[in-house]
């Protein structure tokens, strides 16, 4: 990063965030990216609110800043800095941050109106777009203090004198209110306006006998200069005051008051108050009173017969308590409908939370009104919402739980047969079903069919190779025999098993109509609508890609089942393909996936916003609940909590689980370590020396950027010199010669291919299977095909069932494109040219082989180029392979790393 110097240009990058604020990015003259560090010193340099920037959010290497922030800073701008937009359109929002700014400073406010519905106008002259963003900063104002837009027109008041008395002379004190409590029980409370010595932090006030005199003659000789603005001060402050001591003279704010004028002080001046900046002093104690909260106790129980249904109604008895004594109910209703803030009780006083006593009471009426049923349990996540079930403290000075939540012990069991998938009602196999399912299918089978019943959406997440395509068409026929499917089903999957799914419907259900609605000959319009007539409850198969072509018929339907395989392919969230398929409209959804996570949590958000629309929330809540404790700090709690909200409808289970009975011939798993040839070593140092500055120095998504593009640079180094130099391929033995890893490939894939076997090489590089291509052929006389994505469908289903026919010995794949769907048994060797970060991805590939039908052991060889990036990230994998076991295999951990830890991993070791 260039060191900036003042006197110079910056241009900003706006955009509005999705929360109402602002992102900004900043670049140099040069077109060069500034981070945010230097971005927030420079454009919130006085803004004193924020210290300076200090407390403006960073955003990837850009800031987040809100309305009344952006409006503030541009009022007081840098002296030596020009901010422009680095296009026409960000040009526009400066401009407009400028109108308003110049507005919002004007003495006396002239040109800004609180209206009596409580809405900003503004005069004429001003444009809408300023107009907007001033009513968005004065929200802001009235939002951060909790408040009411019925207060609009104080908060206009307020500053309006505010600005008509600015002055740029500092004062040597600042103003604040201070709350004392009664002396003695006789007295009153007693709320009055002091000085506070910044320095010392020492309070002062006028002796009683001057609190009614003007601040000219009460105050001390060394502050009477600044009397006018303690007057000003003093006035605008009762402005904004419910209680009201006569008088508007400006003399100091000094007056007593009873109990319920302190609650109303509390409840309606104290958040306008510190909305605007005003300091309010309150005593200690009434501080701690503030944690102090009534305690709820629900106990739930359902099912007369003692064995709780997923449909049966919970009864709740409902218990209050406040400071260890009950409340009655009624007293507690009679408390949330008059919204008290503040309540005495003794000597004591305590806060009630009146948004959280509202929460309560709208739960109370809800479970009276509509009944709450077992079912509810898993939706709504009343347990965790309301406690679990904490025993009651043995310190009585201990803070209460907020809310206990007790089961009845039938209605545990009830829960408890959901998320544990035991108990579950066996459901014959379908006629048609042209095949035997293994009795861990026939669990799966009966589990989708039990969640159908009851209306929840399932994540069926078995290990690749388990057989989910075998237990989904049962399930289909299932639903079509039974007659409880009124409509076509619809499964959509990636475009490389599209025919694997045509082979196994014709297989395992050939009495099923299907409708394949793919490629550039498929119905559409008129002709699609007669198809899906007549085909009545059969189903239609698609692929993503064609879905997301025709998204707008097909989500216009109502499916019976809608099914996704490989539903990582939704989890990106914010791509418009994961938009469009969450978006369908299906008596149930049924996602398949080996690997509900890949790299992050939010695909896992994306697949459960699919089954059930809105069951994690929205997508902030989700992120601020579990994305940041998890994947940032591990917390094994949150963990815990996810898992127990996804479990119910999650059913994975593993290969190596031995309760499934598999007969899975062994497999070894191994590391094949290759040197680096002095070639390569030579050129991994000197692309190390000059990139690692740069990384050293970029911030945010400019940094990820520089490590993902070392990564890839890194690693096609280790595979082959002639691929990080983009030369062309010369003859095979000078190939080899200059890497030892593409010669100990071709060597063990000659030995492989001379016993008589088959082997899959997968690698990420289009330029690594080529060359591997090239030498084989040259070498070896092998033919190897290598299937990558941009493989048509039909000559990619006739390699596979030529493979698997034997035809020939050596399958090259792309590791994303080869990686998923595909079943190629007729290999027992696998081999992966160049590691992948995610060992999810790679688990997946070598899937391919390892799976049911593979009758013989199975060899697995991971190449890994020793002192590289390849053996230092094979390293952190499996330090990290506990927590990818517990919850999730996260990619993205790589580009986080330190400046230290990125050192050790560029460095050859």
């Amino acid at each position: 990063m260039k060191p900036l110097t003042l006197n110079r240009d910056i241009r900003l990058s706006v955009s509005e965030s999705p929360d109402g604020g602002f992102l900004l990015a900043g670049f140099d003259g040069s077109g060069d990216f500034i981070g945010s560090r230097p971005l927030k010193e420079l454009l919130f340099f006085s803004h004193t609110r924020s210290y300076m920037g200090l407390l403006i959010e960073d955003r990837d290497g850009a800031v987040r800043a809100g309305s009344r922030e952006i409006v503030e800073s541009f009022g007081d701008p840098h002296p030596f800095v020009r901010f422009l937009g680095k296009s026409d359109e960000d040009e526009q929002w400066i401009g407009i941050f400028k109108e308003a700014a110049s507005i919002y400073r004007e003495p006396g406010l002239p040109r800004i109106i609180g209206a009596p519905d409580g809405s900003l106008k503004v005069a004429e002259g001003v444009s809408e777009e300023a107009a907007r963003l001033l009513g968005r900063v004065f929200s802001e104002i009235l939002a951060e203090g909790g408040i009411g837009q019925d207060r609009l027109e104080d908060v206009i008041r307020f500053r309006r004198s505010e600005a008509s008395e600015a002055t740029d002379v500092p004062l040597p004190f600042r103003m604040a209110l201070r709350l004392s409590e009664p002396e003695d029980e006789d007295g009153g409370w007693m709320l009055e306006s002091i000085l506070v010595n910044p320095k010392t932090g020492t309070h002062w006030t006028p002796a009683a006998a001057k609190v009614a005199k003007p601040p000219s003659e009460s105050l001390p000789k060394k502050w009477k200069p600044f009397a006018g603005t303690v007057s000003g001060m003093q006035t605008r402050i009762r402005t904004v005051l419910s209680v009201d001591d006569g008088g508007g003279d400006g003399s100091f704010i000094a007056f007593p008051l009873e109990d319920h004028e302190v609650r109303e002080f509390l409840k309606d001046d104290l958040p306008l108050l510190q909305a605007l900046d005003i300091d309010v002093i309150l005593p200690g104690w009434l501080r701690e009173a503030a944690e102090r909260r009534v305690r709820v106790r629900a106990s739930a129980s359902a099912g007369s017969s003692g064995n709780a249904r997923l449909d049966d109604a919970l009864s709740f008895n409902w218990t209050f308590s406040l400071g260890g004594a009950d409340i009655p109910a009624e007293q507690f209703k009679q408390l949330v409908e008059e919204k008290r803030e503040f309540i005495r009780a003794g000597d004591e006083w305590f806060r009630l939370d009146a948004a959280w006593l509202a929460r309560i009471r709208e739960m109370m009426e809800t479970a009276e009104k509509s009944g709450w049923t077992v079912k509810d349990l898993l939706f709504r996540d009343l347990e965790e919402e309301i406690g679990a079930g904490r025993p009651e403290p043995e310190d009585e000075d201990e803070d209460d739980p907020l809310f206990d939540f007790l089961l009845q012990h039938s209605l545990k069991d009830a829960v408890e047969r959901i998320r544990s998938k035991e108990g579950i009602p066996e459901t014959p196999v379908p006629r048609g079903l042209q095949a035997e399912l293994r009795p861990y299918q026939q669990k799966g089978f009966d589990w989708l069919i039990f969640m159908r019943e009851h209306g929840f959406g399932a994540v069926l997440a078995d290990d690749m190779g388990l057989g989910k395509t075998v237990q989904l068409i049962a399930y289909l026929l299932h639903a079509r025999e039974s007659g409880t499917a009124e409509a076509p089903s619809l499964i959509i999957c990636p475009t490389s098993v599209i025919g694997n799914w045509q082979k196994e419907l014709q297989r395992f259900a050939p009495e099923h109509p299907v409708l394949v609605h793919y490629g550039t000959s498929r119905l559409k319009g008129d002709e699609l609508e007669a198809a899906l007539g007549a085909l009545g409850n059969g189903l239609v198969l698609t692929t993503y890609g064609t879905f997301m072509q025709d998204h707008e018929e097909l989500t216009a339907m109502e499916w019976d089942a809608v099914s996704l395989d490989e539903a990582q392919n939704i989890k990106n969230m914010q791509t418009k393909q994961s938009r469009a398929v969450r978006k369908l409209r299906g008596r149930h959804h049924i996602a398949l996936t080996g690997t509900p996570i890949e790299n992050r949590l939010a695909e896992l958000w994306a697949i459960f916003d699919f089954i059930h629309r809105g069951y994690l929330g929205r997508f902030s809540e989700f992120q601020e609940a579990f994305i940041s404790p998890i994947e940032r700090d591990g917390s094994e709690k949150q963990m815990q909590r996810l898992r127990a909200k996804i479990s119910p409808f999650l059913l994975r289970r593993t290969k190596s689980d031995p309760s499934l009975k598999l007969n899975l011939p062994d497999k070894l798993e191994e590391n094949e370590f290759v040197p680096l040839t002095e070639e390569q070593a030579a050129l991994y140092e000197g692309y190390i020396g000059e990139t690692k500055a740069a990384l050293m120095e970029a911030e945010g998504f400019r940094r990820r950027g520089i490590i993902l593009k070392m990564l890839s640079r890194l690693k096609q180094l280790c595979n082959h010199p002639a691929l990080f130099l983009k030369e062309p391929f010369a003859e095979p033995d000078e190939m080899l010669a200059r890497s030892k890893k593409l010669e100990r490939i071709m060597t063990l894939t000659a030995d492989i291919v001379d016993s008589g076997e088959q082997v899959l090489i997968f690698t990420q590089y289009i330029g690594m299977g080529e060359l591997i291509r090239h030498c084989l052929s040259s070498l070896y006389d092998i033919e190897a095909p290598f299937l990558t994505g941009s493989m048509p469908k039909g000559r990619r289903d006739s390699l596979v069932e030529e493979f698997q026919a034997g035809g020939f010995p050596v399958f090259i794949l792309s590791l994303k494109a080869g990686g998923t769907g595909l079943n190629l048994t007729a290999a027992n060797h696998v081999l992966h040219a160049d590691r992948w970060w995610n060992p999810a991805v790679e688990n997946q590939a070598t899937d391919r082989a390892y799976r049911i039908g593979q009758d013989r052991f199975v060899h697995v060889r991971k190449f890994v180029t020793i002192g590289t990036i390849e053996e230092k990230i094979d390293k952190m994998i499996a330090e990290k392979a506990a927590l990818s076991a517990d919850l999730i295999q996260s990619g993205a951990w790589i580009t986080e790393l330190t400046d230290e830890e990125l050192n050790d991993l560029f460095s050859i070791g």
